[in-house]
């Protein structure tokens, strides 16, 4: 009897580390008993005497009970969907039974202290980590802190004012107790409830076969008390209140959730792939044998060894071996300065402090004007701005390399069972799960600096991904070569060559980089000849910016391109921030072809790929209008036939012509 991935017993079972297997009696070979191999003793298992079917028999319990109890079977199906196995409702199995599985499902039994389903108790409500009432008021302490100034200040540090904020502070504790008391969350047959009920009730339910992705974070507090925060993606276009969020959990239990709800994606995934006679994961036609040692054969195009076992602590079970695709070294720390992000944080700080000054001047009886008076003081002494400012510029290469660190501390990227795991921080650990057979191509994005450096980061094109603009970083910046190799590796090589635009789009980029400072130019000169001649002011400097616009709109010629290999169309644009997105054919939902009215007189157009992932589209922006139109047909020739001539369907570069639709 061979076993798939479906078949694996879910995570999160007790005593998961014995070896409960059932072994036949030589001298009755009708029965099977569970024997762990450490000899302690286990469950006695018979034959029924009306059905012949294996039954488990606590030890605890009368004999006349035991004979009339009803075992809990587990079909081939596995567990994740009703089909396949005996409709069984959860009051028919008796707390304290152990779990029975028949000879065809998955060669284990358990004695589970409940009713079990999907490593986890059936129905019953669980509560966030008792721990949540410290960490809940220190995280309302924020929005508190000013209105407990307010009454200090106003009450004059009196006793009462005291009083006052010590019924404050007591009031968060105790509403953070009544959150604890009043939330549960629980599985339920194949869904997710999240419950909340004090006055009225309210339930979020969360469909299992929806989870797109669980990720696991631990901010400083919940690390020292030994809880994370874990989310569940859902696909709900990043709206955080469509999704789930166990703010709370401890960190076994946090794992033990995510292993859950992965493994049983990962469940449907192999057993609807095996209907198919497909391999999960490898979207090609090949079969889904599994031998007898559980795992997949060589020749089926996926990893080499796939155990059918599941595991607490791991994505969907181990069901494939775990493999580390880049692993941050410290030294590439020093890249953190040539990211405009990290590289502005400081002048992000001293505005946050300027806007903290003015909105709690009041709370602390500080007038405005008093900080209009220091700045007008610093700006009558010239040598002290000038130290102040060549400080913030010594300080922002600093602060962005250790604002670098802080974030992408350790980042790993591995995959492992299907899924693309991405773990950073250093204050804040964050674990990220990017299902691999929802991922359609990744974006390469290059800044100015990091372009003159070869540098690049990445981020994964998936559908359904919530949030994807901070959940879907593969690498952060590192060499570009370092990126297309780990990138060719966890998803697919980017097609090389790209074909370059007409000679309008190179005069488009430089008319938009140019033309608006000349009209600046005019207007401020035009200005200082009739009326005053601080217009030339405004006139000089647009004039340098313009003269800038020149090799920027070279640039930005530079950077357009197309091409398609077959299987992956790639489009790239940008100067400033250079965008390079690679995306699997079969995610093109449709094409839009748009000219404006200067696109026509120049003979271009934009053509868009329709994506179902990403940021929904894809452009490629100012190409020819012929090689557009054939360029879409190459990608996609059935939706094309009618418009594209046999000798443009035959090429994809050079002159092509339209055929009459």
């Amino acid at each position: 009897m061979t076993e798939s991935p479906g078949d694996m017993p879910p995570p999160g079972q007790p005593d998961a580390s014995e070896d409960l297997r059932p072994r036949r009696d030589p001298e009755n070979p009708g029965s099977a008993q569970a024997v762990p191999e450490d000899g302690r003793a286990a469950p006695q298992v018979g034959p029924d005497a009306e059905t012949g079917s294996a039954q488990a028999v606590p030890e605890d319990r009368p004999a006349d009970a035991r004979a009339g109890s009803a075992p809990r079977t587990v079909s081939e199906g596995g567990p994740a969907e009703s089909e396949g196995r005996p409709a069984q409702a959860a009051s028919d199995v008796r707390a304290g039974a152990p779990q029975v599985v028949p000879e065809g499902g998955s060669a284990a039994v358990r004695a589970v202290p409940e009713v079990w389903e999907y490593g986890l108790p059936i129905g019953v409500p669980l509560r966030l980590s008792p721990k949540v009432l410290l960490t809940d008021p220190i995280r309302m302490l924020p929005s508190l802190l000013l209105p407990l100034a307010g009454v200090l200040f106003l009450g004059g540090f009196s006793p009462g004012s005291f009083v006052w904020a010590a019924v404050a502070v007591v009031g968060s504790v105790a509403f953070a107790a009544v959150r604890w008391v009043t939330f549960t969350y629980r599985i339920v047959d194949d869904r997710l409830e999240l419950s909340r009920s004090l006055i009225s009730r309210s339930v979020r339910t969360i469909p299992l076969e929806r989870i797109r992705g669980v990720d696991v974070s631990t901010p400083p507090l919940h690390r020292l008390l030994g809880i994370a925060v874990l989310r569940i993606d859902t696909g709900a276009s990043g709206d955080e209140k469509q999704e789930g969020e166990l703010n709370g959990v401890t960190v076994a239990e946090a794992d033990r959730l995510k292993a859950v709800l992965l493994w049983h994606a990962r469940a449907r995934m192999a057993r609807r792939a095996q209907a198919r006679g497909t391999v999960p994961g490898t979207g090609s036609d090949l079969p889904a044998a599994i031998d007898a040692s559980g795992t997949l054969p060589a020749t089926s195009g996926a990893p080499r060894e796939t155990p059918a076992h599941a595991a607490v602590g791991h994505e969907v079970g181990d069901t494939t071996p775990e493999r580390v695709f880049f692993v941050l070294p410290r030294k590439w720390l020093v890249y953190g300065p040539l990211s405009g992000a990290y590289l502005l944080t400081p002048f992000a700080l001293l505005a946050g402090a300027v806007g903290l000054a003015f909105q709690w001047g009041s709370e602390f009886r500080i007038d405005g004007r008093v900080v209009v008076d220091a700045g007008e003081w610093l700006w009558g002494h010239p040598l002290l701005l000038a130290g102040a400012l060549i400080v913030l510029v010594l300080a922002m290469p600093v602060v962005g390399m250790i604002m670098y660190g802080v974030f992408n501390w350790d980042f790993t990227l591995r995959g492992r069972d299907g899924y693309l795991i991405a773990e950073r921080g250093l204050i804040t650990r964050r674990s990220v799960s990017l299902e691999r057979r929802r991922v359609r191509g990744f974006e390469l994005v290059e800044g100015l600096v990091e372009r003159r450096m070869r540098l690049a980061r990445a981020w994964a094109i998936v559908t359904g991904l919530g949030d994807s603009a901070t959940r879907g970083q593969l690498l952060p910046v590192v060499p570009r070569d370092t990126v297309l190799g780990v990138v060719g590796e966890a998803i697919g090589a980017a097609p090389s060559g790209l074909r370059p635009h007409p000679a309008a789009a190179r005069r488009r980029r430089l008319f938009r980089a140019v033309f608006p400072w000349l009209v600046v130019v005019a207007c401020a000169s035009a200005a200082a000849l009739m009326w005053s001649t601080y217009w030339w002011w405004l006139a000089a400097p647009a004039a340098i910016l313009a003269l800038l616009g020149i090799p920027l709109g070279l640039d930005r010629y530079r950077s357009l391109g197309h091409t398609y290999d077959g299987t992956r169309l790639s489009v790239r644009s940008g100067s400033l921030r250079r965008s390079q997105a690679v995306v699997e054919e079969r995610a093109v939902v449709g094409w839009t072809l748009s000219q404006t009215w200067f696109q026509r007189r120049a003979g271009v157009l934009t053509v868009t790929a329709g994506v179902g992932a990403g940021s929904g589209g894809y452009a490629a922006l100012d190409v020819g209008e012929v090689e557009g139109v054939a360029f879409a047909a190459e990608v996609t020739p059935d939706w094309f036939a009618s418009f594209v001539t046999p000798e443009a369907a035959q090429a994809s570069g050079g002159s092509r012509g339209l055929g009459n639709p």
